[in-house]
């Protein structure tokens, strides 16, 4: 059960009439495990996210409203919360809350090229957008911190992976320090298929920020090559993919020739970290 809050139809027509919103429809949504989340349908047959949020408070809550804003304005696929008296975050059953655009569209269960070029060049106008953005985040999920995981779960490592791990952590190390320009700014850090919605090749929608963080763009990069561009059952990169991966985020963004350089123990190093 991941409806933590019951709410009544009556109690979020009430709640959302302020928004110019008239809910005809009330649809507990299963399966979250942080926040409770229900489907709205509206009189005009829009349709709504609205998201209770359980154990932040309402600055908390309201963290990624300016990200989410900042992207929507640049052309990025996200659902921008909806505002009345200048806020986005509102109170219901005495917790904060939310009402966003429901993204239409499916989760890729292999992507097609096209999608994998839809994908990264949202990616790469969500780097641009995002540089210098004026926000801190309570964690860091940088290099530092994936090498103290690593070095937590070492030791439960059978031998031949922790051989495997410390040569990747070498390998990096090596590599990162010849060529060190490589650009860093906010990354959303868990950009997989099942937080992208598509209706064919259209990239409809971008889930999930709450990993939004501090790190290098190549490492964004990496992750989303990592999934987008494998290819099952035999879980290798399939090159013409990645090809066009490449190809199309740097029609939005050139990378660095260090960038370039490091790309495969980037690769490596990303697979790691979702071990």
């Amino acid at each position: 059960m991941s409806v933590y809050t019951p709410l009544s139809l009556e109690e979020v027509q009430v709640f959302a009439e302020p928004y110019g919103l008239a809910i005809i429809e009330l649809i507990p949504i299963q399966g979250g495990i942080q926040n409770t989340n229900y489907f709205l349908v509206d009189q005009s047959k829009q349709h709504y996210v609205l998201t209770v949020f359980e154990e932040l408070d309402a600055e908390g809550a309201g963290e990624l409203v300016p990200v989410l804003d900042c992207l929507g304005k640049a052309g990025v696929p996200v659902a921008v919360p909806l505002k009345y008296d200048g806020q986005a975050i509102h109170s219901i059953a005495d917790k904060p809350v939310q009402i966003a655009p429901r993204l239409m569209g499916e989760h890729p269960e292999e992507a097609s090229i096209k999608q994998v070029q839809a994908i990264v060049q949202a990616q790469a106008k969500l780097h641009l957008a995002l540089h210098g953005f004026p926000l801190e985040r309570d964690f860091n999920r940088n290099h530092q911190y994936w090498s103290e995981v690593a070095n937590q779960l070492r030791p439960q490592l059978i031998q031949a992976d922790q051989q495997l791990l410390n040569q990747v952590f070498q390998l990096f190390t090596v590599i990162t320090q010849a060529y060190p320009n490589r650009p860093t700014g906010f990354i959303h850090s868990d950009l997989f298929r099942d937080n992208t919605l598509f209706e064919g090749d259209q990239l409809q929608g971008i889930l999930d920020f709450y990993e939004l963080n501090q790190d290098e763009w190549l490492f964004d990069i990496a992750i989303s090559i990592n999934d987008f561009c494998t290819a099952y059952p035999q879980a290798h990169l399939d090159i013409e993919k990645a090809e066009a991966f490449l190809g199309a985020y740097q029609s939005i963004r050139p990378l660095t020739q260090d960038e370039l350089a490091c790309l495969d123990i980037f690769l490596a190093m990303a697979a790691c970290r979702f071990w």
